[in-house]
C-alpha cells in the first residue's frame, strides 16, 4: 500500500503541474482531498444512486438545469425554458459554448466538440434503454412514448402524458447529465471507467479502492461574477479508507480537506452534547450545518393478520406518543438533527409547517390512555411487539424499548444485516421496521409518494401499505397543481392524515454536518444544499 501511494503521487503531480490557468485565484496549485468510505463502483452517470457516485459525477457532468444552495432550479447547459400551458410539452433552449472532454475518439483538429441537442435524446434514451438497467429509470416513466425530440441542435423537446409539477427538478439528478455517444459507444460498459463529460473537473486516473484523481477542466464553460473561469481548484483527489476511525485520524492530522458528518464510533471525540465541538477543535475546525432531506422513521406494516394489535390505530398512537424525542436527539446524536415532533416531510422542503397542530411529542399519560382505550390498560395483554433494524440504529431502538416498557409495551429488537432488513421490508415481511427516506428531488411529493397506493412494494416505496381513498385524492390533485403554495398546502392536509393515521413514527429530520480545517490551507468556498451535494466549482485553499 505504502508503494501504491508513491506511485500515485508520482502520477498526480504531472497532473497537476500541466493544468491551464484560466482563473485569477488560481496562483498556487490547489487539490481538494476527501475521503469515500463506501467506494465507487462507477464513473457512469447512468448508475449513480448514491451518494459516492453522486458526488463523483457532479464533478464530471453537467445536466439541462442544476440546484443552487436553496434547491432552487437553475440553469446550467440549458439557459432557459418554456412549460406548456397544460405542463405537459417542456421546451428547453441550450447554451452552444460547452464542449466536451478532449478525447481522441471525437476525430476533430481539438479532440472535442461541442454538445447539441441530439446529445441529449441519446443520453436519456440511454437511461430508457432496458438493458442498461440505469436505476433512474423510473425518472422518465411519464414521459410519452417517442416524447424526447430535438428539432435542431439548440433545442430539446420533452413532452409528459400527465402533468407532473417537480419534473424540471428531476432532471437535476446526475442521472440526466448528458455523455458523447462516440465515447459510451465504444466503450460500452467500460464506459464506467473511461468518463468523458462537459463538467469542471475531467477524468485522471482511477486506481479502485485506491485513488480517483480529476483534474480541471481548462475549457469549463462557467465563470464566477468577475469574470474567472471555473473552477479554481486545480484537481480533486480521493481516497478510499473503509476504517471510519483511520479517516478521521488523516483528516486532523490534515491529510484530508474534508469530512463529512461524524461516525458514532468518534462523534463524541469532536462534539460536545449541545452539538458544538470541543475545545481542543475550535480553533482547528470549521463545522457548518444544513437541514438534510433525510427523514429517519420506523414503519408499521398496515396490513398485517386481524389480530395482530399493530392493525389497531390507538396501538400506533401511543407507540408515537411514548417515547421522548427530543432527549433521543440530544443524549444519543449530540444535538444532530431536529426531533421528528411533526410530519414526515422534513424540515426545508414546502409543506413541512413548523407551527402544525399535527404530529407527536412525548406523552406517556396520551399513551397509557389509548392503550386502555384498545384494551390493554398499563399493557396488560399486550403481545411483545417485534421490531427490525440494523446495527447501525441499535442504540435508537434500545432506547424506544426502554420508554415504552415504562408504559407497558414491550418490544423485542430484531437485528439483521443492512441488505437482509432491505429485503424483508420490501417483500412485506417486517411487521414493524426502521426505515428512512432521502430526497431523491427536492419536493415533498417524493415523500408523500411512500402512502400513495398505487405504490405498494415490491413494485413501489409503500412500505407499509398505507392506504386512504383521500389520501391518494389528494394526492392526484397536488400533482395538477402548479400553484407551489396551493401545492404545499395539499402537501399540509397529505401529512396530517398520515399522522393521524400513524403508519409511521418520526424519529428525527437529519442534520448534514461537513467539516473543514480553519487558517492557512484550509478549504472555503464549497456549495451544498439540503441534498447533500458538494459543488466544488468556487472551492478554493486560502493561503
Amino acid at each position: 500500500m505504502k508503494n501504491a501511494r508513491i506511485i500515485l503521487a508520482c502520477l498526480l503531480a504531472p497532473a497537476v503541474l500541466s493544468s491551464c490557468h484560466h482563473n485569477a485565484p488560481n496562483d498556487d496549485k490547489m487539490i481538494f482531498r476527501y475521503n469515500e468510505s463506501a467506494g465507487i463502483a462507477t464513473l457512469d452517470p447512468a448508475y449513480a444512486k448514491d451518494q459516492a457516485l453522486i458526488w463523483a459525477c457532479t464533478q464530471l457532468y453537467n445536466g439541462l438545469i442544476q440546484l443552487d444552495s436553496n434547491l432552487n432550479v437553475q440553469p446550467c447547459i440549458a439557459k432557459r425554458w418554456e412549460v406548456s400551458n397544460n405542463n405537459k410539452t417542456y421546451t428547453f433552449t441550450l447554451r452552444n459554448d460547452v464542449c466536451f472532454h478532449k478525447n481522441e475518439l471525437f476525430k476533430t483538429p481539438d479532440s472535442t466538440r461541442r454538445v447539441n441537442a441530439q446529445d441529449f435524446v441519446y443520453s436519456f434514451s440511454r437511461i430508457i434503454d432496458p438493458d442498461i438497467a440505469s436505476p433512474g429509470l423510473w425518472i422518465f416513466s411519464n414521459v410519452a412514448e417517442n416524447g424526447i425530440i430535438a428539432p435542431n441542435d439548440s433545442t430539446l423537446i420533452i413532452n409528459l402524458k400527465t402533468s407532473f409539477p417537480p419534473f424540471l427538478s428531476l432532471l437535476g439528478m446526475p442521472y440526466c447529465s448528458v455523455v458523447p455517444h462516440e465515447v459510451v459507444d465504444h466503450y460500452k460498459a467500460d464506459f464506467r471507467n473511461h468518463p468523458c463529460g462537459t463538467g469542471p473537473f475531467k477524468y485522471q486516473m482511477w486506481k479502485e479502492n485506491v485513488k480517483l484523481v480529476l483534474r480541471k477542466n481548462p475549457d469549463y464553460f462557467e465563470f464566477d461574477d468577475h469574470g474567472n473561469r471555473l473552477p479554481y481548484l486545480d484537481a480533486v483527489s480521493v481516497t478510499f479508507i473503509v476504517d471510519k476511525q483511520t479517516v478521521f485520524l488523516e483528516f486532523v492530522k490534515g491529510n484530508l480537506d474534508f469530512m463529512n458528518s461524524l461516525d458514532a464510533s468518534y462523534k463524541d471525540e469532536i462534539l460536545t452534547q449541545t452539538g458544538k465541538p470541543k475545545a481542543k477543535y475550535a480553533d482547528k475546525l470549521v463545522m457548518t450545518s444544513t437541514p438534510y432531506l433525510n427523514t429517519e422513521y420506523l414503519g408499521f406494516k398496515m396490513d398485517l393478520q386481524h389480530q395482530n394489535p399493530i392493525n389497531d390505530k390507538r396501538i400506533r398512537q401511543a407507540i408515537n406518543y411514548g417515547f421522548d424525542r427530543r432527549k433521543m436527539i440530544k443524549y444519543l446524536r449530540n444535538n444532530i438533527g431536529t426531533p421528528g415532533c411533526k410530519g414526515f416531510i422534513p424540515c426545508g422542503l414546502p409543506g413541512h409547517d413548523t407551527a402544525s397542530t399535527y404530529g407527536y411529542e412525548y406523552n406517556p399519560q396520551k399513551a397509557k390512555e389509548l392503550l386502555e382505550e384498545a384494551g390493554y390498560p398499563n399493557g396488560k395483554g399486550l403481545p411483545t411487539l417485534q421490531l427490525a433494524t440494523t446495527s447501525s440504529y441499535l442504540d435508537l431502538c434500545k432506547y424506544i424499548q426502554q420508554q415504552l416498557g415504562l408504559i407497558g409495551i414491550n418490544i423485542k429488537v430484531d437485528v439483521a444485516p443492512p441488505a437482509a432488513l432491505r429485503e424483508q421490508i420490501a417483500q412485506g415481511k417486517s411487521e414493524w421496521f426502521r426505515g428512512s427516506w432521502i430526497a431523491d428531488y427536492p419536493d415533498a411529493e417524493n415523500y408523500l409518494s411512500l402512502f400513495y397506493s398505487p405504490n405498494h412494494s415490491p413494485d413501489g416505496p409503500n412500505y407499509t401499505h398505507y392506504t386512504n381513498k383521500q389520501f391518494d385524492l389528494l394526492y392526484s390533485k397536488a400533482n395538477k397543481e402548479t400553484n407551489p403554495k396551493n401545492r404545499a398546502e395539499i402537501y399540509r392536509n397529505m401529512d396530517s392524515l398520515i399522522m393521524d393515521e400513524a403508519p409511521i413514527m418520526v424519529l428525527y429530520y437529519d442534520q448534514i454536518l461537513h467539516f473543514t480545517h480553519k487558517g492557512k490551507g484550509g478549504i472555503t468556498g464549497i456549495r451544498s444544499n439540503a441534498m447533500n451535494a458538494l459543488d466544488l466549482r468556487y472551492a478554493i485553499k486560502t493561503k
